[in-house]
């Protein structure tokens, strides 16, 4: 399992303290799993109680929103730009 760099943005930047992280995994789901146990704050922010995403976070792989993919099981690899977005707001 190589590392996929993932971009964060706003209030999920600020909770893990950087803008982009390399983390491991296969696919979305593992990612998001090694995501939070390193940054743990970003669990409450990323995950409903029951594990779910939160609808209105964000997370593209190459541009294309993941529900429009596979989902969590969204598989990544080493070239992928993967990023993760709250809620955009302002106008």
């Amino acid at each position: 399992m190589s590392l996929k760099k993932v971009k964060l943005f706003a209030n999920l930047r600020e909770a893990a303290g950087t803008s982009a992280v390399e983390i491991p995994g296969d696919d979305i789901k593992e990612l998001l799993d090694n995501l939070i146990a390193k940054y743990p704050s970003l669990e409450e922010i990323v995950l409903e109680e029951d594990g779910k995403i939160r609808g209105y976070i964000n997370i593209l792989v190459n541009g294309n929103n993941i529900q429009h993919l596979d989902g969590l099981d969204t598989r990544v690899s080493d070239s992928d730009e993967i990023a993760m977005f709250p809620p955009v707001s302002g106008g």
